[in-house]
């Protein structure tokens, strides 16, 4: 049994196929560099779980 669940890529990024760009959906850390989950309980947040960054929404 895998350790980790496979990502499908369609659930990280979005395309722009009349552009050309593909753009990721969550926001990268500006510590490491990762990306960071977003959490809306008990307060919103955006979260990496790489370095321990938190970003508070008003």
């Amino acid at each position: 049994m895998p350790k980790h669940a496979q990502v499908k890529p369609h659930l990280l990024y979005e395309w722009d196929y009349e552009k050309g760009i593909i753009k990721p959906k969550n926001k990268r850390c500006p510590r490491c560099g990762s990306f960071m989950a977003h959490h809306l309980k008990p307060v919103p947040r955006w979260h990496c779980g790489k370095c321990g960054y938190t970003i508070f929404e008003k």
